[in-house]
């Protein structure tokens, strides 16, 4: 049996076996169940065809009846191997527009073998022979074997998919845990879920996923909320799925730097001058002396300049994931060998085509240096082999563009056979133009990198291998070299690491079966998972307030919009009825009557899941999903669906109660800050300077005379002699609610504060309770002047400044 990843090669090798069984056999083919219909693969000698059949659905639908599911053309085929006129069964099953060249021969007939796998079938080898006379013990024997080779590569393949998705699904968990606790911008939370949902499920082929969420008055506790016309905000992500690769370089770098003691600044930049570029964050690292800086360079040769600049102000610069110039200023180059990866991908090709023929290639190679160099190990790799590699299609991390452009080269030369993707989208765009052309398993697909839609499409079999950098090491191993040019000094550190000042950190070779070369999709997901894992044990502790800080630059996202929205749900709506019942709820709107309350996003679909978000006995509004597939949904999506419905309510719980806790603090700084300017006000007011004559000025003091109050009024106090060029002060002490030794303390420092600038303190209004409680406790108020009411003060005052007339006003 072949070792490559192409489940395709290995069923049409099978129908090779079988037809040179049978004598004479022209024609042969696998039927095989997908989707509630038959469906043809590994059709061989028809002409039109290609030899690499492609998947073609089947023109019959499954047979209705009790029972294994047979082909209408054989249903005797379910109980063992039977022939049938060769006629009927074309008739039914050869995909149009493809027809047997020179007609089918008079009684010839179709040997039909039915396939198992996981011990129940899933489909037919169909050979023709020359009559319809039934094989003979040794050639039905010798069938049968090949049949059962043939579900045994079904059933392998099934079971790695198995394994596939349930480690996705852990993987989608882990992130939505992670995100449940971390996430207040439920923008985050949908995009997390769409496409985890997606890459997990993918037989449902979930077009649409929307997060409804209740306003704060339409949340009742209990079952359900009340009856009535519910308000919502609707989130729908976008159909570009976000990427992980930035993610991954912070989760190593701060992973290190927080067992090192390092602080790591992320942050992304574009590769141009100006506001938000790469330039002006190089620049803030430098003004802030930086301990060190790790850089994605979008423009190398730009950057030059800045990595000088760091270079005479002694920070080090550590560049990743995209080599620099030759004879760059920065320390250290640490990223993948993109030229060796490129190979790689190439060695993966020829395995794939072992008997040659035309490859496209796709790629943002006037963009981005790392992806040139891909391309450039990809073609020497092919250099003298049987394969003929295309020019490169220029193409940017566009998803659907990059589909389009794989479309139109597909379409002008149809002896396209092999593909290579040369950056994270281009693989899936080879991939969705393949599926949308009937040529998915067909075309070879080796892609670079694994976002959610080549995890997808490497379950489906379309693509056949991705090379995966490691860019989690990127980050973690980038930390660590600085850290150590920090501590021993750069050029130690540099002695110590090979003289071309370049660390690869590999790559990995992905594919969903294991072969001698590659890791499968399983493994290397649950590898993943598991470390994503322990970075949120070994992030529970503080990450910030360490002296040592370095700058994390990267690349900033695409852009990506949210979609938005205000609804309101009407009762009876599909929406409305899950909330109320707080129970899931799926239906076909084309059998229905909710459709009309569906929005405009589920327009033409057929299945449509909605899913309420419960949390702490609440419903919190409704996860929904819908499909353009018939009975989409079975029990256990629905299980899958409900388990992650109960994890998103979480995270829009928390991220609720943070909106409320930061409302509630806004609220509540306002009123500290109202507050104070009350106190403020209070305190001025209650200690006010008044000048009553020529150099004499009258303080009032109300309340209690704390050590904070006290301060404030002899500043005041001795501001306004300054000013007023005053001689006497009169401190009216009749509205002041306790004299004990502090309050004395503080009245006898004022004197002595307004002495030095040549004022005389006189305290009036001392209350006989006051006198001798100071006279029981001993307290001295030393040469200060009394006077028992403000009147006596005022006459005193105005002797000490020879009696000059009252000032008016």
């Amino acid at each position: 049996m072949l070792k490559v990843p192409d489940l395709l090669a290995v069923l049409q090798q099978m129908v090779r076996r079988a037809m040179a069984i049978s004598p004479r056999a022209p024609r042969g083919a696998l039927l095989l169940r997908e989707d509630g219909r038959f469906a043809v693969r590994a059709l061989m000698g028809v002409d039109g065809s290609r030899e690499h059949a492609p998947y073609m659905p089947a023109a019959a639908a499954l047979a209705s009846g009790g029972g294994p599911l047979a082909p209408e053309a054989a249903p005797e085929a379910a109980r063992g191997i039977c022939v049938v006129a060769a006629p009927a069964w074309y008739g039914a099953f050869l995909p149009a527009p493809l027809e047997v060249s020179g007609g089918v021969p008079g009684g010839a007939g179709v040997l039909v073998a039915p396939v198992h796998a996981c011990g129940e079938p899933v489909g037919y080898l169909a050979v023709e022979q020359p009559s319809l006379e039934p094989p003979g013990e040794e050639r039905r024997a010798m069938i049968e074997v090949v049949a059962d080779a043939a579900g045994d590569a079904l059933e392998r393949n099934r079971l790695y998919d198995d394994k596939a998705r349930s480690a996705q699904e852990i993987r989608l968990f882990e992130r939505l845990l992670s995100a449940v606790g971390t996430t207040v911008e439920l923008h985050d939370l949908i995009e997390t879920i769409a496409h985890g949902i997606k890459s997990v499920q993918l037989d449902p082929g979930w077009k649409t996923v929307e997060l409804w969420v209740l306003e704060d008055d339409g949340i009742r506790d209990g079952a359900a909320p009340a009856r009535g016309e519910l308000r919502a905000r609707v989130y729908r992500a976008p159909s570009s799925e976000p990427t992980t690769y930035w993610g991954n370089v912070r989760a190593g770098a701060v992973s290190a730097g927080r067992s090192l003691g390092i602080t790591v600044d992320f942050r992304t930049g574009h590769g141009g001058g100006g506001e938000g570029s790469q330039r002006a964050l190089l620049d803030e690292a430098i003004r802030r002396r930086m301990s060190g800086i790790l850089i994605a360079p979008g423009n190398p040769e730009s950057a030059e300049e800045a990595f000088r600049e760091a270079a005479e102000a002694g920070i080090p610069v550590v560049v990743i994931d995209t080599p620099p110039v030759a004879g760059s200023r920065s320390q250290l180059y640490i990223g993948t060998d993109n030229v060796a990866s490129g190979r790689l991908a190439a060695a993966m090709m020829k395995r794939l085509l072992p008997d040659g023929g035309v490859v496209g290639a796709l790629g943002a190679v006037d963009l981005a240096r790392n992806v040139g160099e891909r391309v450039e190990g990809f073609r020497a790799e092919m250099l003298g082999s049987n394969i003929a590699v295309l020019p490169t299609i220029a193409c940017d991390w566009d998803l659907a563009a990059g589909a389009r452009l794989a479309t139109a080269a597909l379409e002008a030369r149809r002896d396209i056979a092999g593909a290579f993707g040369a950056a994270a989208d281009n693989g899936p765009s080879w991939g969705l133009s393949a599926r949308a052309l009937s040529r998915a398993g067909d075309l070879k697909i080796v892609g670079f990198d694994l976002i959610a839609s080549t995890v997808a499409l490497l379950r489906q079999g379309t693509i056949h291998a991705t090379i995966v950098q490691r860019e989690y090491d990127m980050g973690f191993r980038g930390v660590e070299v600085l850290h150590r040019m920090i501590i021993r000094g750069i050029e130690p550190t540099l002695a110590e690491l090979p003289p071309s000042r370049v660390l690869y950190t590999g790559v990995d070779c992905v594919t969903l079966e294991r072969t001698p070369w590659s890791t499968t999709l399983s493994d290397y997901l649950t590898r993943e998972a598991a470390r994503g894992v322990g970075n949120e044990r070994d992030g529970r502790g503080p990450s910030v307030g360490h002296a040592t800080e370095v700058m994390l630059i990267g690349f900033p996202p695409p852009s990506r919009s949210i979609i938005e929205d205000e609804v309101s749900i009407p009762a009876r709506s599909l929406v409305g009825r899950a909330i109320e019942a707080s129970t899931p709820l799926v239906i076909d709107p084309d059998e229905g009557d909710a459709g009309a309350a569906l929005p405009a996003a589920h327009a033409g679909a057929r299945t449509v899941v909605a899913l309420p978000l419960q949390a702490r006995g609440s419903v919190l509004g409704a996860l929904v999903v819908s499909s353009d597939r018939r009975e989409a949904c079975g029990q256990d999506d629905v299980s899958f669906l409900v388990r992650v419905a109960g994890t998103v309510a979480l995270g829009v719980e928390n991220a609720r109660l943070f909106r409320r806790i930061s409302e509630r603090s806004a609220a509540l700084e306002r009123a500290n800050e109202q507050q104070a300017s009350l106190l403020q006000t209070i305190r001025e007011l209650s200690s006010p300077v008044v000048p009553i004559a020529e150099g004499i000025l009258v303080m009032p003091v109300v309340g209690v005379v704390d050590a904070e109050r006290s301060s404030h009024f002899i500043a005041s106090m001795l501001r306004e002699i300054a000013a007023k060029r005053a001689r006497v002060v009169l401190i009216d002490v009749t509205g002041m609610a306790i004299v004990d030794a502090a309050a004395a303390s503080q009245l006898a420092q004022a004197a002595q504060a307004a002495a030095l600038l040549g004022a005389e303190v006189v305290l009036v209004g001392l209350r006989p309770a006051a006198a001798r409680m100071m006279v029981e406790q001993g307290l001295d108020l030393g040469a200060m002047v009394t006077r028992s009411n403000l009147a006596h003060g005022f006459r005193y005052a105005l002797a000490r400044t020879r009696g000059r007339a009252v000032r008016r006003g």
